[in-house]
């Protein structure tokens, strides 16, 4: 499988990562270490997880699929097989991207994680109340400590982002290399609107989170019917039964059609098709699942399947 670059780092990735989100909520231990022996099994070696992940499940604190990783890259024995990417700054354990945050999150991701080294280590969102200078020189000071490999960062605003890179560029700091928005068919405009652009121009590895919009780009959900089949994701999958998402399915069918593929895999292929997109992060639950994704990375779709995707999911 051909491997992309993630920025101007030394990383190199397939381009399906794995949401490790599910780990420790909608997939048990068990199954969790099923998922990331088939994950590498297929060729793929990106896994994202965050410290805030799966805190929102019952009985859950954070931490959990970081922990479920860990235990995994010990039994399995396949920590040079993968590229082990997680946050900071979502979970109210470690709050925010402050230094002595920063520096007291990532000694418990590492031991969760049971590495002495992080991949790529992300800002989760950003924290307007810390200067960029002192967020970046924490960063930094973990890559120079041989804690970090490659720092990035995510949900961020389009200014800020060029600040940040031009902060890490005029102070001679470790710079941002991975950019990971929300980007999918339905949602791109906060992306499009100016971030993308300035990804290109950095040359800033993307890695998208919801690439198949919560699920509706499975085609599972075409009704408000069809919304019983996961409370948990039915408030964001309402929102895309409109016309517009109808139109967008609509175009997906006819190309999976053309090519005996599913409506899930022609969503992540236009995806990793975009300009900057390194990888394009998708969960499952299941084996069967896992291996349905995988067919994606090497479904080439023609340049006037691009368009009419790209068309079908204009405003």
């Amino acid at each position: 499988m051909k491997l992309r670059s993630l920025g101007r780092s030394s990383l190199q990735v397939a381009p399906l990562a794995f949401g490790g989100n599910v780990f420790g909520w909608s997939a048990d231990e068990a199954r969790s270490f099923e998922l990331l022996d088939a994950f590498i099994d297929h060729g793929f070696n990106l896994i994202d997880t965050a410290d805030v992940y799966s805190a929102w499940s019952e009985g859950n604190e954070g931490g959990e699929s970081e922990a479920i990783i860990g235990r995994w890259l010990k039994k399995s024995g396949k920590r040079d097989k993968v590229v082990i990417a997680t946050k900071v700054a979502k979970w109210k354990r470690y709050p925010g991207l402050s230094p002595i945050n920063i520096r007291e999150a990532v000694e418990d991701s590492l031991r969760r994680l049971q590495i002495d080294c992080i991949d790529l280590y992300q800002a989760h969102e950003d924290d307007p109340k810390v200067p960029l200078e002192e967020t970046l020189r924490a960063f930094d000071d973990l890559v120079k400590a041989g804690k970090v490999r490659v720092i990035g960062a995510s949900n961020f605003e389009t200014t800020r982002f060029a600040d940040a890179l031009r902060t890490s560029d005029t102070k001679g700091l470790t710079r941002y290399e991975s950019m990971q928005p929300e980007y999918n068919l339905m949602d791109r405009s906060g992306f499009e609107s100016g971030l993308q652009s300035l990804c290109v121009k950095e040359d800033i590895g993307v890695i998208s989170y919801y690439s198949l919009a919560s699920g509706f780009l499975s085609g599972k959900y075409r009704s408000e019917a069809d919304l019983v089949k996961s409370k948990a994701r039915a408030p964001r999958v309402k929102a895309y039964l409109t016309d517009r998402g109808m139109r967008v399915l609509a175009t997906v069918d006819k190309v999976a059609e053309a090519h005996g593929a599913t409506p899930a895999q022609v969503s992540l292929a236009w995806v990793m098709a975009q300009p900057s997109i390194a990888a394009a992060i998708a969960s499952a639950t299941t084996v069967k699942q896992l291996a349905e994704l995988a067919v994606s990375a090497s479904l080439q779709l023609t340049m006037d399947e691009l368009v009419a995707l790209t068309s079908a999911s204009e405003l």
